[in-house]
């Protein structure tokens, strides 16, 4: 399984410390074992899915586009849950 990652998802990234990395990279491992794990979005957001984890006794929201197909994830944001939601329909999804 191929998994692709977008600017904005790198940029949140660089920003983290050793150990919210360890707990993303955790959430990550659980989509690509399972990618049907999130939950679909619908509306604006269609064809996204979203899986909510745990960092740092914060909830954390992680956006992933699942291309069955050519199996293939695309990982397109993660944050918490303020302002995510209109932060990913501003966001350009390929």
């Amino acid at each position: 399984m191929k998994i692709f990652v977008t600017n904005t998802f790198l940029r949140a990234a660089k920003k983290l410390h050793r150990n919210q990395v360890t707990k993303l990279e955790e959430a990550i491992q659980k989509i690509k074992t399972n990618p049907d794990i999130g939950e679909a979005k619908i509306g604006d957001l269609a064809g996204i899915k979203v899986y909510k984890f745990h960092m740092l006794h914060q909830l954390i929201l992680l956006a992933y586009l699942y291309n069955e197909k050519r199996n293939e994830i695309t990982l397109v944001s993660f944050g918490s849950h303020v302002n995510f939601y209109k932060n990913l329909k501003k966001q350009p999804i390929n």
